[in-house]
């Protein structure tokens, strides 16, 4: 009897011992490694600045102004008119930066706003975050090849900013057919950036004037509208300050000349751009002085030499 109590003792305890036992796993996992910042910025040809999505109350004007930029061997390209977008560059726009990328940073010397450096996020496969950590503010850039990426669309959803990129428009066409109205009397309108972005003036000084040197007789806020059906064609409201608004169906014949239909009367008007005004000018990037040239290139070398750490968690 003792025996067979030994026996289930022995084999009592080897169970308990068993079943408390704990199994050791040898995990062999061997993350693969990310992309580079590099890789990651030349994986698209052109970078689509959704500004709406903008978070933060500061401001990086080289982004502000850009609709596209592309990173190519450390040269950036914007396409920061609506004049020529798709063609201008080959699609990729004009000079208008030199870059560094490391260790998911990226560091910017813009010719005109100087220096400025970002942490770059993945946020999916075609959208990053450039997060501008001295101004605490984030913008987030669609990635796309130039073969699919819609310039048209780019262009007429921002008829608004094109109108802005002439000093002035001159009236060179109005139809036989309408009615009279005051706005025959209309030989000039300009459309002014900045400020609250919607004002216009209107001159009626005789055609072939120097734009620089018009007189300006009326001021107001102007305002473009979608109209549905039709996204090619926009509504343009001039609202003048001390007179009755007028209203047209605005069409671009092409990057130079627009067409005013004034329904009320039923006269149509052409205008055409004059004094093209580029955004960050060709001249102006190469304008930096030896001097501002050097620290430019010290900086550079500097941050190279001493990379810093990502700032945002």
């Amino acid at each position: 009897m003792k025996t067979i109590k030994l026996l289930l003792s022995v084999a009592l305890a080897t169970t308990l011992f068993t079943s408390c036992s704990t199994d050791v796993i040898v995990d062999d996992y061997n993350p693969q490694p990310t992309i580079s910042i590099n890789q990651l910025l030349n994986s698209y040809e052109l970078w689509y600045v959704d500004i709406n999505r903008t978070i933060g109350y500061g401001t990086t004007p080289f982004l502000q102004k850009a609709f596209t930029i592309s990173f190519r061997n450390g040269t950036m390209f914007a396409n920061n008119n609506l004049v020529g977008i798709g063609s201008s560059g080959n699609g990729f726009g004009i000079d208008v930066a030199s870059y560094d990328a490391y260790n998911m940073i990226l560091d910017v010397y813009h010719d005109i706003d100087g220096f400025e450096t970002f942490d770059v996020f993945q946020i999916d496969n075609n959208t990053i975050e450039l997060y501008n950590p001295n101004n605490d503010t984030s913008y987030f850039l669609d990635g796309y090849q130039r073969s699919n990426f819609d310039y048209d669309f780019v262009f007429y959803d921002n008829i608004h900013y094109f109108l802005q990129e002439y000093v002035a428009w001159e009236k060179v066409y109005t139809s036989n057919f309408g009615v009279i109205n005051e706005f025959d009397n209309e030989n000039y309108l300009q459309f002014l950036a900045g400020g609250n972005d919607s004002e216009f003036r209107s001159s009626q000084d005789a055609n072939g004037r120097n734009v620089n040197n018009l007189y300006w007789d009326y001021t107001g806020l102007y305002g473009v509208g979608n109209i549905s059906g039709n996204f090619y064609l926009k509504t343009l409201t001039l609202d003048y300050d001390f007179f009755n608004n007028e209203h047209f169906e605005l069409s671009v014949i092409n990057d130079g000349k627009i067409e005013l239909y004034h329904p009320s009367s039923g006269t149509v008007y052409e205008f055409v751009g004059r004094g093209y005004i580029q955004y960050l000018k060709e001249g102006d990037t190469k304008g930096k002085t030896a001097t501002e040239k050097e620290k430019l290139r010290k900086f550079k070398n500097d941050k190279v030499d001493n990379p810093r750490e990502s700032t945002r968690v």
